[in-house]
């Protein structure tokens, strides 16, 4: 089998888990109503910008791959 394959489904398996962990996560914690997270409400038009919900996630992704990194060699 060939390397692109078995990524793909890899790639699919960890989408899959990724979810149901932020599905199951959101009852404790509001990730993505976090305090510095950008909310307008206009007339009828709602912006909103999550960019704390933004940070934490870059930050909490970049220490997994500098894991993964280090353990790679």
């Amino acid at each position: 089998m060939n390397a692109f394959p078995k990524f793909l489904i890899a790639a699919g398996i960890l989408l899959i888990v990724i979810g149901l962990l932020w599905m199951l996560g959101s009852k404790f914690f509001n990730l993505g109503r976090l305090p510095g997270d950008i909310v307008i409400n206009k007339d009828n038009v709602k912006f909103y910008f999550p960019v704390v919900t933004c940070i934490i996630i870059s930050v909490v992704a970049s220490l997994i791959m500098y894991i993964v990194r280090w353990f790679k060699g």
